[in-house]
Formats: C-alpha cells, structure tokens, sequence
C-alpha cells in the first residue's frame, strides 16, 4: 500500500518537478562525468548473462573433443608402438644418412587435415622449409609432398611451384599398411628423387612430441654408397640368393623401407596430433572456467551496483517528495 500511494504521489508531481523524474534524481545523486543512459544497467546484465551461456556451451564442446581425442588416441598408439619394429632393420641395414647431398631432394611433409591440435602442423612447415633452404643450390632442385590440409594451406602461399603432390582426407578411414602402401605408390610413380626427407612428429606422450626427419635413398644412391665404402658398404657382405640382380634387390629394399617409414611416420605424427589436442583442449576447458568464473563475478557486481542505485533512487525520491 506505502508503495502504491507513493508511485500515486509520484505522478502527481511529476510534471511540476521535471519531464523526466528519474533523469532529475539521478542527476542530483551521480556526478554528470559518471551518468549512463536509462536502461543501460538492464542492458549490461543481459550481455553478461548471454556471455556466459556462451562460454559455458564453449566449454562443454572443448570438454567433449577432449574425450573424442582421448579415445582416438589409445587406438592408435597401441598400433603405433608396433610399427617402430618395421623401419628398425631398415636403419640397421641401409643406415639414415640425413647429411647425404643428392640433386634431387623430396621432402615429404606429413600434418594434419583439422586444426585445433596446438603447433604440431606449424612445427612440420618449418623444418621443411628448413630442410628446402638447408639443401638448395645451384645444381639442385628440391620438391615438396605435402599430406594434410594443414601443410597445403601453410605452403601453398610461398612454395606453390615447388609442391609435386598433395595427398588429404588420410585418416578418414582407420589407418592400415595397405592404405599407406597404396600412397607410397602413388609417390614412387608421380615423384622422381635422389633422397626423400620424410618430416613428421614423433610420438612421446600426451603432452611432449618431437619433430623428426627420416631420410630414404633412391636404389641408384644406395648402390652409389654401397660402392663408395661407410655402412651401406657392408651390403657386399651379404649372400644373394636366387636370380635376382643386385640392383633388382636394392630396388625392392628401398622401396619396402620407404613403405614401412611412412607407414610408421604416419601412425606417429596421427597419435601426436591427439595427444596435442588432448592437451589444447584441456587448456581451452580451464581457460573458459576461469573467464566463466571472472563472468560470474562481473555479472554479480552489476546486478548488486543495479540494485543499490534502485535503492537509492527510491529513497531519494521519496525524501523529495516529503520535503
């Protein structure tokens, strides 16, 4: 009833105190510098309120994606650490010889197709940039295989000319042996080299991986070393049996190697780019809790300051109309 009569006596004065009563009160109350336009403090709840929905629907997808990649992960690494057993003879055999100076260079690059996995995409472009600067000159030439969107998109702006073959959409299906053998021949048949410089991430755990390059010689090269003396020298000591030419057995080997190294690269840089979505992910859900927390605490403070000058100009109001 007091607050009825009062809103009754407000409109009874009203027009002899001012067009605009509350404007007149708020003047008297908050310095001019201070003022914001009516309605502004309903307003500015309302866009604290919606941000935090947002944030909160951010942090439930962050916080699914990170389960998404946790399962993704323990698929593939147990497939991963069985395939370090295929490319391990390989080294023993024929060596990886990183420093070898060849004509004609291939450096595979192996990413991602999505994003959202932190800088393991980033961290492949540039050390095949490296690689391109470290081995060019005059009398050499230098491509790029590119596997992964992600890779494309980064080279593609400033090394479109030097690109042989792009190769995505890698991982839509399980990844398997014969998937990735039937890219390496696709490789084998488009690409000439010398040397391939596979560049990928190797797998160490969830929050660590580490940039790696393997290095596979042409069968000409390897003869070339073998003929030369080091450790590819040792092939001579090897008894051949069966009809097949030396040449004939090098070809096959390198080859197979090249199959088994990509095949292993593939599987390592895959767990690695779950693993590091694993970890972005979980950043992401902490980052959105803690600005959820500095919404909520913004949002309380205006919601009280709106209250209190309510309050007051309730109070004032009615002293005005007393007096």
């Amino acid at each position: 009833m007091a607050m009825a009569a009062l809103r009754r006596e407000g409109r009874r004065f009203a027009p002899l105190i001012s067009p605009h009563p509350m404007a007149a009160i708020r003047s008297s109350i908050v310095p001019a510098e201070e003022q914001a336009p009516l309605g502004v403090r309903s307003i500015s709840t309302q866009v604290v309120r919606n941000r935090m929905k947002s944030v909160k629907n951010i942090q439930k997808i962050t916080k699914a994606m990170k389960m998404v990649a946790a399962s993704k992960l323990r698929a593939i690494q147990s497939k991963t650490e069985k395939s370090r057993g295929l490319w391990q003879p390989f080294t023993a055999l024929l060596g990886d010889t990183p420093s070898i100076q060849v004509k004609k260079d291939v450096i595979v690059t192996i990413s991602s197709d999505k994003g959202l996995c932190g800088g393991i995409n980033s961290t492949s472009v540039k050390i095949s940039k490296a690689l391109k600067k470290l081995n060019s000159g005059p009398d050499k030439e230098t491509k790029y295989v590119i596997l992964g969107e992600k890779a494309k998109a980064q080279l593609i702006r400033d090394s479109k000319k030097d690109i042989e073959l792009c190769l995505t959409e890698l991982q839509k299906n399980p990844l398997n042996y014969t998937q990735v053998s039937v890219l390496v021949d696709d490789i084998l048949k488009n690409v000439e080299f010398d040397a391939l410089r596979i560049v990928f991430n190797k797998f160490q755990s969830v929050v660590a991986f580490l940039p790696t390059v393997s290095t596979v010689l042409s069968p000409e090269i390897v003869e070339r070393e073998a003929e030369s003396g080091g450790k590819l020298g040792e092939l001579d000591s090897y008894e051949i049996e069966g009809g097949e030419t030396k040449s004939e057995i090098l070809q096959n080997l390198a080859e197979f190697q090249f199959s088994c190294v990509m095949f292993n690269a593939v599987l390592e840089n895959a767990c690695s780019e779950q693993g590091a979505r694993m970890s972005a992910m979980d950043s992401s859900s902490r980052n959105a809790g803690d600005m959820l927390d500095r919404l909520t605490l913004t949002y309380n403070r205006t919601r009280q300051a709106s209250i209190t000058t309510e309050l007051i100009e309730i109070i004032s109001g009615a002293s005005a109309l007393e007096g």
